[in-house]
C-alpha cells in the first residue's frame, strides 16, 4: 500500500534542515519501499504492507539526523479520496492559497466542526473526516483560520497548499 509521510517543520528555518536523501534513508531503514521525497520539504511517499507508526519515524528521524519533527501518516487512497472530495474547489481561484490541513488524528475532526459555523470571511473553511479545507485569498501569514485551527489542535495537523497536496498525489 502506499503511504505519505507529512513532516512539520521540516526545511523551516536553520534549525530544522534535512537533506531529503538522509530522509529517504531514514525511510528506507524502517522497511518501507518506494521512497521518494517531494520538495525538499518533509513530504515523503512511500510503500509498505504494515501500517506505518508516526511514532517510530519521528524518532528514526530524530536519531538519523537530530531533528524532532512531529510526523503524520495517511494512506495515498484516503489523501486522494480527500482531495476529490474538496468542497472549495469552485472558489479557490488560485492553488498556492488553497490547502488541506491533514489531521494527526481522525478524531480531531469534530473539534474542528465548530470553527466550521464562524464566519471567516473573505477566508472559508471546511471540515471533512480527516482534513480540513482553507481557503485564504489574501494568504496564510496573517491567516483567521489558519490560527484558529492551529489554537485547537495545536501541532496535531499538518497544512499543504493545493499545488503540493497536487505533486503529492502524482508522486504516488
Amino acid at each position: 500500500m502506499r503511504y505519505v509521510a507529512l513532516l512539520r517543520g521540516i526545511n523551516v528555518g536553520r534549525a530544522k534542515r534535512v537533506s531529503m536523501s538522509d530522509l529517504r534513508e531514514v525511510f528506507s531503514d524502517l522497511g518501507f519501499q518506494d521512497v521518494r521525497t517531494l520538495l525538499n520539504s518533509g513530504n515523503v511517499v512511500f510503500s509498505s504492507s504494515r501500517k506505518p507508526s508516526p511514532a517510530k519515524i519521528e524518532q528514526a528521524v530524530l536519531d538519523r539526523t537530530g531533528v524532532s519533527s512531529k510526523v503524520t501518516v495517511v494512506a495515498g487512497a484516503e489523501l486522494a479520496k480527500a482531495a476529490d472530495d474538496c468542497p472549495l474547489l469552485d472558489i479557490a481561484t488560485d492553488p498556492s492559497r488553497l490547502a488541506m490541513a491533514v489531521l494527526a488524528s481522525p478524531g480531531d475532526a469534530r473539534k474542528l466542526r465548530p470553527l466550521a459555523d464562524r464566519d471567516f470571511t473573505p477566508e472559508r473553511l471546511s471540515v471533512g473526516s480527516r482534513v480540513a479545507y482553507i481557503w485564504c485569498p489574501d494568504g496564510f501569514a496573517a491567516s483567521n483560520v489558519s490560527n484558529a485551527i492551529a489554537e485547537v489542535l495545536g501541532d496535531g495537523v499538518t497544512t499543504r497548499n493545493w499545488a503540493t497536496v497536487q505533486k503529492i498525489l502524482a508522486a504516488l
